[in-house]
């Protein structure tokens, strides 16, 4: 699954995306890239769930199709 995540600016994002995300699956394969605002997961938990710790973390993850 891949977000585009427009508020997520710097590496201190990256890293709280990053927490919120391995909070929900601590064995995700995780690609973030700031300057394109893409963050991509590989698991096979539920896109909801991952939309709903990145949103707690405080950025507007948008699911990209």
């Amino acid at each position: 699954m891949e977000f585009q995540v427009q508020d997520m600016t710097c590496g201190g994002c990256a890293g709280r995306i990053t927490k919120a995300v391995m909070a929900v699956d601590a064995g995700a394969v995780l690609q973030i890239d700031v300057p394109s605002h893409n963050v991509k997961i590989a698991s096979a938990t539920e896109v909801q769930k991952f939309d709903a710790a990145i949103r707690a973390a405080g950025y507007t993850p948008v699911l990209k199709e």
